[in-house]
């Protein structure tokens, strides 16, 4: 009878942890699991990362840094895969459509429009953020950046990765001015014309910049509660339009046609045929100058009144196959530690809070020299304009092409 009892005991301890666990060994319910089992869970697993994989300098960071920092910390192997967004987000929508309840991946990086785009269409995994204990560890839950992504509630869905801002850079030894406003870029162009130019839209940066003239002219505050209305939109940036289309007459090329990508514009910097650029990398100009791209009198400058600052994200998918070891792969990339390491080795805006760090933390991330030709990050925080909502920016992109261009 013991003997029996025994073995109806043993037995009902296995179904009950076979009920709480899902394929794989992944807790059934993430939302009720503990941190512990999230992470028992992820040990020994694949996590795929999938995002840009165009920045050959975050691709070594993944590659000799955050691989084997989750391998070594959480037995995780994490398999980063390059993909454009819009494709990731394609093949998304389509496991979605077959009804895959199961894909190939993981997490993504992702922000802004695409997010807006995946969270309204059901591709992401849902609320996960508050999961991870490092959120409460380092991250400022009330910043409106962790809150709302291009004035979207975040809700959870995704989680702070790193942060970008707008700057201008020009060489000091070929134009000593740094226009600090859209008045005097006008009056720079007049003054160097046919050697400023901006990237075509949608290029990533070339719309910040054209959003960036927006607010200078137009203020922002209007924008944040916008509808997306072509119209709409159409009549209250009108007086930036004039302003844009003023500019074309000394612009390269005359305006008629703009360069295809950033990556050209700085290009076209670098061998002399512009006199300025611009980056949503503030530390872009000292990774350049260091690796000779640049002449060490090149130099970063901003719009007194602001440039537009975002924060980039990491998310989950609706059906990753390992949804507990993204989270623990995602705890991890909001550590200080490799919060500070991005800081050092990628020159990112980290997204920790500076009043959440000890007394070490903070002094490992002051004692980082972020090189020549940039401004302090206290500096760039201080002129950091907030967003868009998302809807807007395809619809401000259409107007560019029809108003601006060659006009």
């Amino acid at each position: 009878m013991k003997k029996l009892l025994a073995f109806i005991l043993a037995l009902g301890m296995v179904l009950a942890l076979a009920a709480c666990s899902g394929k794989d060994g992944q807790p059934a319910s993430l939302s009720s699991a503990s941190w512990e089992e999230i992470v028992d869970a992820a040990k020994g697993t694949t996590v795929t990362f999938y995002g840009w994989g165009g920045d050959e300098d975050r691709n070594n960071w993944l590659a000799s840094v955050a691989a084997p920092y989750m391998k070594e910390h959480y037995d995780i192997t994490l398999e980063v895969v390059g993909m454009n967004i819009d494709e990731i987000l394609a093949k998304l929508a389509g496991e979605k459509e077959a009804g895959s309840a199961s894909g190939s991946i993981d997490m993504i990086w992702i922000n802004g429009e695409n997010f807006y785009s995946a969270k309204e269409n059901g591709l992401l995994y849902g609320a996960f953020l508050d999961k991870l204990p490092n959120t409460e560890a380092y991250i400022d839950t009330q910043d409106p950046e962790t809150l709302n992504d291009f004035c979207m509630p975040i809700e959870g869905y995704e989680a702070p990765y790193g942060k970008a801002q707008l700057v201008l850079y020009n060489d000091s030894a070929v134009t000593p001015e740094t226009p600090s406003s859209a008045q005097e870029l006008l009056s720079y162009c007049q003054q160097y014309p046919g050697r400023v130019t901006y990237p075509a839209l949608p290029d990533f940066t070339g719309s910040a910049f054209v959003r960036n003239i927006i607010y200078e002219i137009c203020g922002w505050e209007q924008f944040q509660t916008m509808e997306a209305d072509y119209d709409t939109v159409k009549s209250a940036v009108e007086p930036a339009l004039d302003y844009l289309r003023s500019l074309n007459p000394y612009l390269w090329n005359q305006g008629r046609t703009f360069p295809d990508s950033s990556t050209t514009v700085d290009a076209m910097f670098a061998d002399g045929e512009l006199v300025m650029g611009m980056s949503y990398s503030p530390y872009g100009v000292s990774v350049g100058i260091e690796n000779g791209v640049y002449t060490d009198t090149t130099r970063t400058f901003l719009f007194e009144n602001g440039t537009i600052g975002n924060t980039n994200y990491m998310s989950i998918a609706f059906n990753a196959p390992n949804p507990a070891g993204a989270m623990v792969v995602i705890n991890a990339m909001i550590s200080a530690q490799l919060q500070l390491s991005q800081y050092e080795k990628l020159r990112n805006l980290p997204v920790v809070s500076p009043e959440k760090l000890s007394a070490e933390e903070k002094a490992a991330f002051d004692a980082v020299d972020m090189g020549e030709g940039v401004l302090s990050q206290d500096e760039l925080l201080a002129h950091r304009l907030p967003e868009m909502p998302a809807k807007l920016v395809p619809v401000i992109e259409e107007i560019w092409l029809n108003e601006v261009v060659g006009k």
